[in-house]
């Protein structure tokens, strides 16, 4: 468990942002971990994206995420192989070039840092030639990114989009203790600890810093922390939407049917249920592969019952359960496990 002590200055400044390289980077360690056989919804992606990594021989100097992710068993890594992202907003090739950029006294610090007794020998041309060492990754990434990711980029993005949204406004309306306690995963919030499972015990204090929260599609409800850059700690999350790569596919289910199905009708129920969290029209049309006109009908209906209310962020309409619909989902939550519910996502 590594226990992070955030400090009010720290916990004030809390920021989100959306990284691409971030999502590379945990796409390609999530292919590196579970192989072509990921569990749902990475499942159909994972097997084209191990393919991808068998057949081109360019992604060849990517075995390094691998070496990075086998050594965290026994301590943190150098986070310049992941830089933090420089805008809230940032584009692939803008972070791809920050990486190309990493001063050399950087990586000889981290380093220093991490490996102490002796440098592991893979890691030895980032410290001997960093300018053509970091080229080659990023290249390698980039060609990553262009066969696994970009095809499903736009969808990640709006979903991504709409997480940030959200997050914002918890943000703005009840304060950065309330976003910081609903991040999921086996986090543990208690002011002003925060509380990661880690398989090594440690501890981390800020001191005005600035904390930048990154959710991620291909987190796979893992929870982890940066913590080497000197005036920010980045903590990364599982953010909603993921099942946007199965493709609408539902999860595995239990035999156990929906008890409110025969109540409300099986699209309204699963739309109903879709919305433990808020979400968009369009959102949910791709979480559950209907068209985006059924969607909208049903919402209409539920709006109309009481059970669910619009809400707008910016330019975007949300929907979410009224005080009603939470009860009627409680009264039937016990019909549907968890894992066998007709929502595909999960907050």
């Amino acid at each position: 468990m590594i226990r992070i002590h955030l400090d009010p200055a720290t916990l004030a400044r809390t920021r989100i942002a959306i990284s691409p390289l971030a999502e590379t980077v945990g796409a390609l360690q999530l292919v590196q971990r579970s192989g072509p056989r990921a569990a749902w919804p990475y499942t159909g992606w994972a097997k084209q994206a191990w393919e991808l990594l068998q057949a081109d021989e360019r992604l060849a100097p990517l075995g390094i995420y691998a070496l990075l992710q086998e050594w965290q068993t026994y301590g943190p890594t150098p986070d310049f192989f992941d830089p933090v992202p420089e805008a809230p907003r940032a584009e692939l090739t803008e972070e791809l070039e920050a990486l190309r950029r990493t001063p050399a006294a950087l990586i000889k610090e981290q380093f220093a840092r991490h490996y102490p007794a002796e440098l592991p020998e893979p890691l030895r041309p980032f410290r001997d030639d960093h300018t053509t060492a970091l080229d080659t990754l990023a290249d390698a990434l980039g060609e990553f990114w262009r066969g696994a990711l970009e095809p499903v980029w736009p969808k990640m993005r709006a979903a991504l989009d709409e997480e940030v949204l959200l997050r914002a406004r918890s943000l703005a309306s009840h304060g950065p203790e309330s976003v910081i306690g609903g991040l999921g995963g086996r986090t543990v919030w208690e002011e002003p600890v925060l509380s990661l499972p880690k398989l090594k015990e440690s501890k981390h204090h800020t001191v005005d810093q600035r904390l930048l929260l990154v959710p991620l599609i291909f987190a796979q409800e893992r929870v982890s922390c940066s913590t080497d850059h000197p005036h920010l700690l980045r903590v990364s999350y599982q953010a909603r939407g993921a099942a946007l790569l199965a493709g609408g596919a539902a999860a595995p289910s239990a035999a156990e049917p929906d008890r409110l199905v025969p109540l409300v009708g099986t699209r309204r129920a699963a739309v109903l249920r879709a919305l433990d969290v808020p979400a968009t029209t369009s959102t949910l049309a791709t979480r559950l592969a209907l068209a985006p006109s059924t969607v909208s009908e049903q919402l209409a209906a539920l709006v109309a019952s009481g059970v669910a209310r619009r809400t707008r962020s910016g330019r975007q309409v949300f929907y979410e359960l009224e005080p009603a619909g939470e009860v009627l989902l409680a009264l039937f939550q016990a019909a549907v496990e968890p894992s066998s519910a007709p929502v595909i996502d999960s907050p």
